[in-house]
């Protein structure tokens, strides 16, 4: 039995520290951002995944608005921010969706360059600079690639909680760590977009404090039941507040 543990414990440390060898080996620095990050999709994949599930998207938020004149306004508005900024150097192929949904006030992008915003978002957003804001951040989301270094994350945590399993049969509380950890950093990531979406809007000649507009309709809309930031995967509008008023002093907006 003794020796039985030993070998499981080794075993184990060795599924580990392939994990962690796997997680480092993926590291790249991304050169839209500048920032190093583990990236565990090609560009191609992205893409190929960003396309294959934009249906699933579409469907369950309602389908399409019906309003092709609407729908041109959003393309014309994304076009301008992906033309005049590092997006129009990048090979992903930008398509934008505005979704019939009347009542959850959304707006996100899957990886490859597919941007969904809903009717809901919309109808309270009051000129076009606030719709750039959006969509600028929705941009910096897949110019971070934030979908493939939360997949990237997920899949070393998944390889550590089967080491742990292996050696002490701990995988269950590590996986929840792992979860942990993910919905942590998604907090870094919409700080980063934002800061990505001023510097867009700067750049394709938007009015940046617009943004902080949009921060309000979003808080306006969450209400006064709101999860806290630290049960929230995403941070308090008043801190993204905070960051976008940097961002707007650091690329001199």
């Amino acid at each position: 039995m003794r020796g039985n543990w030993k070998v499981r414990i080794f075993i184990g440390l060795a599924i580990v520290a392939f994990g962690l060898f796997k997680y480092c080996s993926r590291m790249e620095e991304n050169p839209y951002t500048g920032n190093t990050q583990a990236i565990a999709l090609d560009t191609e994949e992205e893409i190929a995944i960003g396309l294959a599930n934009a249906p699933k998207m579409i469907e369950e938020y309602g389908g399409l608005y019906q309003d092709q004149q609407l729908q041109s306004y959003i393309d014309m508005v994304g076009k301008r921010l992906v033309d005049n900024t590092v997006a129009r150097n990048s090979e992903y192929q930008y398509d934008f969706h505005l979704l019939a949904e009347p009542e959850t006030v959304n707006a996100f992008a899957l990886p490859g360059g597919q941007i969904f915003i809903t009717y809901a978002l919309y109808s309270k957003l009051e000129n076009e600079d606030q719709l750039a804001g959006v969509l600028g951040h929705e941009i910096g989301h897949v110019l971070g690639r934030h979908s493939s270094e939360r997949i990237a994350g997920s899949d070393v945590w998944q390889t550590v909680a089967q080491g742990a399993e292996v050696a002490v049969g701990a995988g269950g509380a590590l996986q929840q760590l792992g979860m942990n950890t993910l919905l942590g950093n998604g907090r870094e990531d919409e700080l980063e977009s934002d800061d990505l979406g001023v510097r867009f809007m700067i750049k394709a000649g938007y009015e940046p404090r617009e943004m902080i507009k949009v921060m309000e309709i979003l808080k306006a809309a969450a209400g006064p039941n709101r999860l806290p930031e630290f049960k929230s995967s995403h941070p308090d509008p008043e801190n993204r507040i905070q960051k976008i008023e940097e961002s707007i002093v650091k690329y001199g907006g």
